[in-house]
């Protein structure tokens, strides 16, 4: 293991979990005064994209994520190796990111800029998007979202994609791509990926700009660093450059 850096850093994590764990971090989160050095989390149950809207696939409460801002690595070791719920992500997988970009604005993570820096367009990249619902929309949000779910789910530029949820009003999703350029496609329809119905996710952002789903909407970009655990068998989830 490499030396922990002492620049702020974000992880995202998964791990099984049980429903007593999942639900007492959904409603008592881990916060600043909690936990030294941790500067925002939110804990969610997984989802599977594109399930059923009705299926257990939807709410998984034997599954756990988080998403997190450290003040450094070495808080994010102290948490792992120290706290009760940390030790249960320790059990999973997590990922150790440095920010790149933000698009829109969720107030927690608001602080953040526009941009601090670029990778390489064949790098790595991972995507969190965090949203808080308008509970009225949330029927449009479904109608529009199931598509690009899909699109998500099976492009063949990703290595991992899920979404995450805390109800009433909170939804995420976290991808892992081979490159920002595939990426990119995804995102606008453009590009050289062969994939059915590459316009998905465009179609739906223009849907979101003619009548937002949302009261708060981010996309943030990050720089994947180290990779730890293992996810429902799987290891070397970050593709190498």
């Amino acid at each position: 293991m490499s030396n922990p850096s002492e620049e702020t850093i974000f992880s995202f994590h998964l791990t099984k979990s049980s429903w007593i764990t999942t639900l007492q971090s959904l409603y008592n989160p881990p916060n600043e005064k909690s936990v030294p050095g941790l500067k925002n989390a939110e804990c969610m149950t997984v989802m599977t994209l594109g399930a059923a809207i009705l299926s257990p696939k939807r709410m998984q409460l034997n599954h756990l994520a988080m998403f997190a801002e450290w003040e450094n690595e070495v808080a994010l070791e102290m948490f792992v190796n120290n706290t009760k719920l940390g030790r249960v992500f320790s059990g999973g997988w997590h990922v150790r990111m440095t920010f790149l970009r933000r698009w829109g604005q969720v107030a927690e993570f608001s602080h953040l800029p526009e941009i601090i820096g670029n990778s390489e367009s064949e790098s790595p990249v991972v995507a969190v998007t965090l949203a808080r619902m308008r509970l009225l929309e949330v029927p449009r949000f479904i109608h529009w979202g199931k598509p690009v779910e899909k699109l998500v789910r099976d492009h063949p530029g990703k290595t991992l994609a899920l979404a995450a949820m805390r109800l009433p009003r909170t939804v995420s999703t976290f991808t892992i791509w081979k490159s920002q350029d595939i990426m990119r496609e995804m995102v606008t329809g453009t590009g050289h990926s062969k994939v059915d119905q590459p316009k998905r996710h465009a179609t739906a952002m223009k849907e979101r700009e003619r009548k937002d789903f949302h009261f708060e909407f981010t996309t943030l970009r990050f720089k994947p660093i180290a990779e730890y655990g293992s996810w429902q068998g799987e290891t070397n989830l970050i593709p190498k450059v």
